[in-house]
């Protein structure tokens, strides 16, 4: 891991507002301390793999926040580290265990309005796979994107599942790291 810097738990207020189920979520996105942190290696290697498997301009890593959709990683948006929670893409992804795809956005009813299908990325094609915890939390998504309506093998959904459930074995172990770091510390503080 690059970065071990604890995020404060004032960092997240957005907290207070929501159902009892979606702030288990939140808090179980809150637990792995990736959100508003650099880009980490692992990470960004998962979103150049799905770009190369789809064959994508873009892939990104997103984690799903309650008012944004941080990208952990992103592979061809330079500079872009959130984007908004409109629903039709990451953020309805969250909503179901499976594969989401999108062909054609244009003329999808789930993401007509959206406005980076009406904006100037223009997107057109979409495909993610949810993060999921391993106690049941979808917290974000791997996923594809390009400005040109496409069709995905089902070969490369299963990659994409798979790079998934990738990124939740390195939350995993990001977890324990985290853990293991507040446990030394308390130890420390009894000591002296």
């Amino acid at each position: 891991m690059t970065n071990s810097n604890p995020v404060s738990s004032s960092a997240y207020e957005y907290l207070d507002n929501v159902g009892p189920e979606e702030q288990a979520r939140l808090e179980a996105v809150r637990r792995y301390r990736l959100v508003d942190q650099p880009v980490e290696d692992a990470y960004d290697r998962i979103a150049f793999v799905a770009a190369a498997i789809f064959d994508t301009p873009i892939a990104t890593v997103s984690l799903v926040e309650q008012d944004r959709v941080w990208l952990a990683a992103c592979q061809g948006l330079v500079g872009v580290r959130e984007v908004g929670k409109e629903p039709g893409l990451c953020a309805s992804v969250i909503a179901q265990d499976d594969v989401y795809v999108i062909n054609n956005a244009s003329v999808d009813p789930r993401t007509l309005e959206h406005p980076l299908v009406r904006g100037e990325l223009g997107l057109r094609f979409y495909a993610a796979a949810p993060i999921r915890t391993h106690d049941g939390y979808r917290l974000g998504t791997v996923n594809v994107i390009d400005n040109r309506p496409r069709e995905a093998t089902p070969r490369q959904l299963r990659a994409l599942e798979h790079l998934a459930s990738m990124v939740s074995d390195e939350l995993e172990l990001r977890l324990m790291v985290i853990r293991s770091a507040a446990a030394e510390q308390r130890m420390r503080e009894t000591v002296n």
